[in-house]
């Protein structure tokens, strides 16, 4: 016996677990039961702990009829809130069952529980009519004659609406049931045994209708059965029952049946009257008309097939005999179900807004959809429209959830309007529709970009502090706070030597490194870049950084963009003459103030007879700007009247306009403006003072400038007076006596120069005004310089070398260290360049002297380090060929004494 309840239980669990697992509970409670029985323990079938009921907010979604049945919050039991009545609920459907829907919150699950109400035997038997009047005539009524009668209802269902007639006993009468059929079955009274009116006119019986409940209630009704006599044969029908099937949506006045009826009799015992004697249900009893004379019944009203799908119309022909006999038959109507009722759907639950990270698979809404139409026609189909990120799925009959499938982004669509659609089966099929509203809540999914990955800036120099520089804008398509963006100058900075580092080379540091934050700003809410200070071409020409954009959201996502300042030159610095070709090294540019002021003067010297056209003498100046407003001009300024000199205009060299005579006096002094070609033009001035000579005297006076500077690069600095091609045979022992002069001189020179450089600790440096450079070839020749301050070096009057270059890198300075132990200190000055110049160490040979009059002194260094890389960039190499040693030449400062050194020589720095 344990063993058969353990099984039950067992199976009981199984079916639970199976109902639960398929998200449906299932209970089953009489009708009638008190208000407050307890239909089951929900939250516990559903697996819920203690107290997680109401945590939860497990809860019921009451609608319309539903509302008999509470959940009790508190312990998640299903209670009944009033009594209940199956045939009230669901009439003679089988079974009766409430379907109820479960929310659970936290998060979001529906539940459908499915609520049996059985039937009990609360309803007895119920007949028509508690009388029925029968008129037999004697004799003529033979034995087995039957006569219709009205069949007894019961609104239970099941074995409690099986019922059994019986009847009174009565030796002429019995009952008779016959199955017309399977809905429906017919009762008649069966006559056994002839009547005798003079016997008994009138017979009562009872007839009792039971049901199969138990205990059995039972009806019952009178039967009034009077005896006639003569007419002995009654009207007969064709049929005993007529099948009909008419839609639901028939008209008013449409032929449901054309009923036909015989009499054997002759005379009025023969003409028949049809009449209704009674329909099932009672209520349509003015549904339909029968015509009394044709027997054509018809319909009166209108048919509802949701409203009673079945009728039943019981039809008398009765003859005009004394006493009328009578005839029946039965009319059973079965209603066709039309597509007349559209679907519904509810919404019964809606958790907006959902955030665009959501996971494909979150439930956003739970809807109800149902059709009052039966079979294809009650059959709904659903879909979401239009296309979207949504989708439904169905739970239970009748019941939908509304998913993400897709992931969303706000950015795209903010707001999805959707309306879920529902279609029946039907022909024409029928649809409805509800509207549904999601907003796409934001998250922090989008950095801020900008317009441009590299924006670049053009702004002049000398621009005042604070000067709007450009706008920058970055772009964050998130809303609020995780759109709001903020600005900020992140990299980059220049070095000391004037050139940009990009932001990755912020590992530069050292005295010459200076952040871009020093130089720029960027306001933080509007991206006005703006600047700090002025800004100066000489010292700044390129200003690369980053600037980043920075929103507001959690965590914060940032863009960056490059930004590339370019410095445009103004014409704020005014030309700097150089000195001539042949002066003191330490003597820089002359500053046009100082030249101005006259502090400046040049001599020159020219041979009277001097040819127009040749040279006296040559100004050379520098400006410190670039493009147009370095490029100079010379305008002879003094003497206003036609002179015997003129000034080249771009070249700077003075020449003779003419032949020179002794009319012209012995000594001109010429003002000479050199201009640069910027807008407003700045100027400088240079005197020059020209002398005028015998040819011999220009001839010596030569000479000794030029055995005087020992080593110039150019001979124009000091120019001596050529012979008139008159005076040339005069001259011819002067010249002797001076080229003799000159060779000693220059022999003597070469002695003291390698005595000095033989017993010398330290080889002479080489030195001129201006920041320092180091021209340096490689190992194998390779030379890298800038195309910008590229300067050619020549070595006499004639072409330049076209292989060897003064560059100026572009790279800054190598962080400041140490210096190596066996190297000497900087010297103060070394070779001039335009630009500011590297150090590096080279390693030179000690000095071999050698003398040369066919050509200029020559210095010849070898390189025992290399270079560092030059910067990435528009960069050009230039190679010696055939030569292990440097060639120099100072033609820019006019250095007069130049070394040819080929013997090994302690380090020295340039």
């Amino acid at each position: 016996m344990g063993e058969r309840r353990c099984a039950a239980v067992r199976v009981l669990v199984l079916q639970a677990a199976w109902a639960l697992a398929g998200g449906q509970v299932r209970y089953s409670v009489p009708e009638e039961a008190e208000a407050g029985t307890v239909v089951g323990r929900l939250a516990q079938d559903l697996g819920l702990e203690a107290g997680e009921a109401e945590a939860r907010r497990l809860r019921l979604v009451a609608q319309g009829r539903r509302a008999s049945v509470e959940l009790s919050g508190a312990s998640g039991a299903l209670l009944l809130s009033s009594r209940l009545d199956r045939e009230q609920l669901c009439a003679k459907s089988a079974p009766c069952a409430l379907r109820l829907e479960v929310l659970l919150e936290r998060p979001l699950r529906v539940f459908h529980v499915e609520l049996e109400v059985t039937d009990i035997n609360d309803n007895a038997p119920v007949f028509p009519a508690t009388r029925k009047n029968l008129s037999i005539a004697e004799f003529t009524t033979l034995p087995g004659s039957r006569f219709p009668l009205e069949e007894a209802s019961d609104a239970d269902i099941g074995a409690n609406a099986q019922l059994s007639y019986t009847l009174s006993p009565s030796e002429h009468f019995r009952i008779e049931e016959e199955n017309s059929n399977s809905r429906s079955k017919s009762l008649f009274l069966v006559l056994t045994k002839p009547l005798d009116r003079e016997t008994i006119p009138v017979h009562r019986l009872v007839l009792t209708a039971s049901d199969g409940g138990r205990p059995s209630l039972t009806g019952t009704m009178e039967l009034l059965i009077s005896v006639l006599d003569a007419n002995d044969n009654a009207p007969q029908f064709n049929q005993s029952v007529y099948n009909v099937h008419l839609s639901e949506d028939a008209i008013q006045g449409t032929l449901v049946a054309q009923m036909n009826a015989t009499d054997l009799d002759e005379g009025s015992n023969r003409n028949i009257k049809y009449d209704v004697d009674t329909i099932v249900p009672p209520s349509a009893s003015d549904l339909f008309s029968i015509d009394a004379n044709t027997g054509e019944i018809r319909l009166a009203g209108t048919l509802d097939f949701e409203a009673v799908n079945l009728y039943n119309i019981n039809v008398k022909a009765t003859d005009q005999g004394t006493p009328p006999l009578s005839g029946h038959c039965k009319v059973v109507l079965e209603v066709v179900d039309v597509n007349d009722n559209a679907p519904e759907v509810w919404v019964t639950s809606l958790s907006v807004p959902v955030s665009e990270d959501a996971s494909v698979g979150t439930v956003v809404a739970v809807l109800s959809v149902s059709d009052r139409d039966s079979g294809a026609n009650g059959r709904v189909r659903c879909w979401v429209w239009p296309a979207s990120p949504f989708g439904l799925e169905a739970t239970f009959a009748g019941s939908y959830s509304l998913v993400l499938r897709e992931a969303l982004d706000r950015e795209r669509v903010s707001e999805y309007e959707l309306e879920v659609r529902a279609e029946d089966g039907g022909a024409p099929a029928l649809r409805a529709s509800r509207g549904l509203r999601v907003p796409v809540s934001d998250v922090n999914d989008n950095a801020p970009a900008f317009a441009q990955a590299v924006y670049t800036v053009l702004a002049r120099e000398n621009n005042a502090a604070g000067a709007e520089l450009a706008r920058l804008w970055a772009r964050d398509p998130d809303e609020a706070g995780n759109g709001r963006v903020s600005y900020s100058v992140w990299e980059g900075g220049v070095a000391g030597g004037g050139a940009a580092l990009p932001p990755s080379s912020s590992s530069w540091s050292g005295p010459g490194w200076r952040p871009a934050s020093s130089y720029v700003s960027v306001d933080a809410e509007s991206g006005l870049l703006w600047a700090l200070q002025p800004l100066d071409y000489e010292e700044l020409q390129v200003l690369q950084f980053e600037v980043r954009a920075v929103d507001a959201g959690e965590p914060p996502l940032c863009g960056n963009a490059t930004v590339q300042l370019f410095v445009l030159d103004e014409n704020d610095n005014a030309p700097a003459l150089l000195p001539p070709a042949g002066s003191a090294p330490e003597a820089g540019p002359v500053p046009a103030e100082a030249a101005a002021a006259g502090s400046g003067t040049l001599w020159a010297w020219a041979a009277w007879g001097a040819p127009a056209g040749q040279v006296v003498a040559k100004i050379r100046a520098v400006d410190a700007d670039s493009g147009y407003n370095a490029w100079l001009r010379y305008e002879l300024w003094e003497p206003r009247a036609k002179g015997p000199f003129r000034v080249g205009l771009y070249s700077g060299e003075v020449s003779t306009a003419r032949a020179l005579d002794e009319a012209d006096g012995p000594r001109h002094t010429l003002l000479i403006v050199v201009r640069d070609h910027g807008q407003p033009a700045r100027s400088a001035t240079a005197t020059l003072s020209v002398s005028l000579l015998e040819a011999a005297e220009a001839a010596l006076a030569a000479g000794s400038s030029s055995s005087a500077a020992s080593a110039s690069s150019s001979s124009r600095a000091a120019v001596g007076a050529e012979l008139a091609p008159g005076a040339a045979s005069a001259a011819t022992n002067v010249w002797l006596v001076v080229a003799i002069c000159a060779v000693s001189s220059l022999f003597l020179l070469a002695l003291v120069l390698y005595a000095a450089s033989r017993w010398a600790p330290r080889a002479a440096v080489l030195s001129a005004p201006g920041p320092t450079t180091l021209v340096c070839a490689s190992e194998v020749g390779s030379w890298s310089y800038s195309q910008r301050h590229s300067r050619s070096l020549c070595v006499a009057d004639g072409a330049a070398k076209s292989d060897l270059m003064v560059f100026s890198p572009n790279f800054p300075p190598p962080p400041p260290g140490p210096a190596a132990k066996d190297t000497q200190p900087e010297p103060s000055a070394l070779l001039h360049t335009v630009s500011a110049a590297a150090l590096l160490t080279c390693r030179p040979f000690f000095p071999l002297l050698s003398l040369f009059s066919s050509s200029p002194p020559r210095v010849l260094f070898p390189c025992g380090e290399a270079l560092p890389p030059p910067p990435e960039g528009n960069v050009k190499t230039s190679t010696i060929h055939n030569s292990d040693h440097l060639l120099l030449e100072n033609t820019v400062l006019g250095v007069g004494k130049v070394l040819s050194i080929t013997k090994k020589l302690p380090d020295l720095a340039f």
